[in-house]
């Protein structure tokens, strides 16, 4: 894996700093595949991110929004010491996974249904972000000025 070195545009920029940051962990992502998700686009500003956590209850799970990180973690209480298994293939290790939020993306709410952990997400955007529609006044505009014919005098 390549790996990129970010120090000379510390050095000759200001104020991309977080852009910088985002750009230095994204290419330490860790593609593990525990716990397997999903992200679904529910609509034009709605989305979902579900997580396979069977056998993890809802005090097990901690999701935490941060600077526009989400984090979820998951970690089982100690397991039943006298239980033994002649084979164990449901995995109850613990686990964490981050996502990068895009800017004005907010958590809606979260649900554990049926070993799935749904992490509704809504995009927000603020009335001075929109776009707006510029009206076209007829005729001659307000702050043009005719000058007359100066010859004509």
């Amino acid at each position: 894996m390549r790996t990129f070195d970010l120090t000379p545009l510390y050095r000759s920029t200001v104020g991309f700093d977080r852009l910088f940051d985002l750009l230095d962990t994204a290419g330490k992502v860790e593609t593990g595949g525990y716990p397997p998700y999903n992200i679904e686009r529910l609509g034009e500003d709605d989305y979902r991110i579900t997580l396979a956590v069977a056998g993890f209850a809802e005090d097990d799970v901690d999701i935490e929004l941060h600077e526009n990180r989400l984090t979820i973690t998951g970690k089982r209480a100690d397991g039943d010491e006298t239980r033994t298994f002649l084979h164990q293939g449901i995995a109850g290790r613990a686990f964490e996974r981050q996502f990068q939020l895009a800017e004005h993306v907010k958590v809606a709410g979260a649900s554990l249904v049926n070993g799935l952990l749904n992490i509704d997400l809504q995009r927000e955007i603020p009335e001075a972000k929109k776009p707006r529609k510029i009206a076209i006044n007829g005729g001659e505009a307000a702050n043009v000025k005719i000058l007359k014919d100066v010859d004509a005098a």
